[in-house]
């Protein structure tokens, strides 16, 4: 990965697909200092640097000089076709750690205060005292220890929750995290069994396509299993068979391999589970303005900004 040459991006035009709203158009140009064109309006011509959500098979050519993704998830950018080269690609994290830290911190809550029973006992007027329990003390398994997953991690521990990271190599364990154990060893599958609560924050890769499999839910005793990462990295066949036989208590599944998901899509059939529509990080365009703004400060100092996809890894 290299940031773009000074020269070409002195002459670089500023493109911005359809889903960029004319309020964050504007604050891109002051970013740029250069005025926004569409990329209906592209021609020929080149360099340009393109700012959206999805990049035009017309415009995945040599003048791509670095495309902005509105948001974190770069998968289907670099699933639907041949990512050009030497475009650098970044993407747009913003707070969505923190939403999605959030996010998880109140499904896990909500478990351990009995809330979806306690919802449901209203519905039928009845009295009936059920039981609670803290979530301190249990621990948690969280795949993926990047920014997000440290920030999932870190607001759990924060409410005594032990907390695993599960990364592709040995590592130090970074904040948040209690220890981080390889994927695919024997640590793995002793925390598993161990686990209260499976969190993924995982992207989607060659390498976690359908990483949740009968393998990894046959190794839980019961545990939880939240995905806030990417539909995908999960065997929905093997997640069914794990929650009827209880080797999985329930789900909550922001994410869903087909999206979206219609009324007659059998993951709505799926039993002790809740389906949240891709709704636990979503950008907004603050998120998208402070961090092309870090990434163009960057770009410009000649450097590799932090946001930076490797597009060979996909992360």
């Amino acid at each position: 990965m290299k940031p773009p040459s000074p020269g070409p991006l002195s002459r670089a035009r500023l493109l911005t697909s359809p889903s960029v709203g004319p309020s964050l158009v504007r604050a891109l140009e002051r970013i740029t200092g250069r005025p926004a064109g569409s990329a209906d309006g592209a021609g020929p011509g080149g360099p340009f640097v393109y700012v959206g959500d999805v990049l035009p098979d017309g415009l995945r050519t040599s003048r791509l000089l670095w495309f902005h993704s509105v948001n974190a998830g770069t998968d289907a950018l670099l699933a639907s076709g041949t990512w050009p080269e030497g475009a650098l690609l970044t993407r747009t994290v913003g707070r969505m750690g923190e939403r999605i830290a959030q996010y998880t911190l109140g499904w896990v809550l909500a478990e351990c205060q009995a809330v979806a029973e306690h919802t449901a006992q209203h519905a039928r007027a009845e009295w009936r005292r059920l039981p609670s329990e803290l979530a301190a003390g249990h621990t948690a398994v969280v795949h993926g220890t990047g920014r997000i997953g440290s920030r999932v991690a870190g607001l759990l521990r924060a409410c005594g929750i032990r907390t695993v990271g599960v990364g592709r190599t040995p590592r130090a364990a970074p904040a948040g995290f209690d220890r981080v154990v390889p994927a695919g060893s024997a640590d793995e599958g002793a925390a598993l069994a161990d686990a209260r609560w499976v969190v993924s924050t995982l992207p989607l890769t060659e390498a976690t396509e359908r990483f949740f499999g009968a393998a990894r839910f046959s190794a839980m005793r019961g545990a939880s299993f939240i995905n806030v990462g990417r539909g995908a990295t999960v065997d929905m066949t093997a997640l069914r068979d794990a929650l009827d036989s209880g080797t999985v208590r329930r789900a909550v599944l922001d994410v869903l391999p087909d999206e979206p998901a219609g009324p007659d899509d059998p993951v709505w059939t799926l039993p002790h589970t809740v389906i949240t529509s891709h709704s636990s990080g979503v950008t907004a365009d603050e998120d998208v303005v402070t961090d092309f703004a870090a990434c163009w400060e960057a770009v410009t100092a000649g450097r590799v900004p932090a946001l930076a996809v490797d597009t060979d890894r996909g992360y």
